[in-house]
């Protein structure tokens, strides 16, 4: 269960773009973005990682589902460049839930995988009630006639429910009704913990689905919690410990990557 990634138990490093043209933090400087993308890439690969992701993480505040095409272009372009640059799997995130933009976008440059924060069912979040479109989304990637995988969250970090359901019911409707390939436990937020009994629970909910894919920890993954939150998961996204002070704005740390990677089996 590893979508292609080559590895069992996979990591993959978060690049977080800083803002991109038409968003609020941008300081005009294209060049200076691309690079600080590439540098992030760089020290991801260079420390281990075995697949990257690539976020417009620097764009709050965020578009609930539907960002401008402006924004689709400028990330087209840069993952573009990645691609060219770095010999990892990529995967793409449209924050807040532009899950059609990411398919086009991995589409037309090659990468390998999305994340779709609400794949299926209704959040509430700071950008209002986020509704999830499996359908379009789905079916875009076949129209595409692309081989990309849906890696999709339950409980995403930053929201809350609409209504209450149970979490074996949430997960095999992701599974079994929205066809993912992959899901994601997280915790509250960017670099909050994921609580080990919460991914428990997804892993237990997946097993008794019979679906067969893997399920990623998403959030505040450490150096220290790798190891044993990979004997529940099958994967790792990580973003805030592997930078600077384990701060998610701030640029990649090498040697950070090195620890969390050297922490695990691979």
């Amino acid at each position: 269960m590893t979508l292609g990634l080559g590895t069992d138990r996979p990591v993959v490093g978060m690049i977080h773009l800083n803002a991109l043209p038409g968003a609020p933090d941008f300081d005009g400087d294209r060049p200076a973005l691309r690079e600080a993308m590439r540098r992030d890439a760089r020290r991801l690969a260079n420390g281990g990682v075995d697949a990257v992701m690539i976020e417009n993480f620097g764009d709050a505040p965020f578009y609930a589902d539907s960002v401008p095409k402006h924004t689709v272009a400028s990330m087209a372009a840069l993952v573009t460049d990645l691609r060219n640059v770095l010999k990892l799997p990529v995967g793409v995130n449209v924050l807040r839930n532009d899950a059609e933009a990411a398919v086009a976008i991995a589409a037309a440059t090659g990468a390998s995988f999305v994340r779709v924060n609400v794949h299926t069912g209704t959040r509430a979040t700071d950008q209002g009630v986020v509704v999830g479109r499996a359908a379009e989304t789905v079916r875009l990637r076949d129209r595409l006639d692309a081989d990309i995988d849906i890696i999709a969250d339950v409980d995403v970090k930053h929201s809350a429910p609409v209504a209450d359901r149970p979490l074996s019911e949430e997960v095999a409707d992701l599974l079994k009704r929205g066809k993912a390939d992959g899901i994601v436990a997280s915790g509250a937020g960017t670099g909050r913990g994921t609580d080990r009994e919460h991914l428990e629970a997804v892993v237990e909910a997946r097993d008794r689905s019979d679906a067969g894919v893997p399920v990623f920890v998403g959030s505040g993954v450490t150096s220290d919690t790798v190891a044993d939150l990979l004997t529940l998961a099958d994967g790792a996204i990580v973003g805030s410990d592997l930078k600077r002070g384990g701060e998610a704005t701030a640029p990649v740390d090498e040697k950070r990557v090195r620890n969390l990677v050297d922490a695990t089996d691979h």
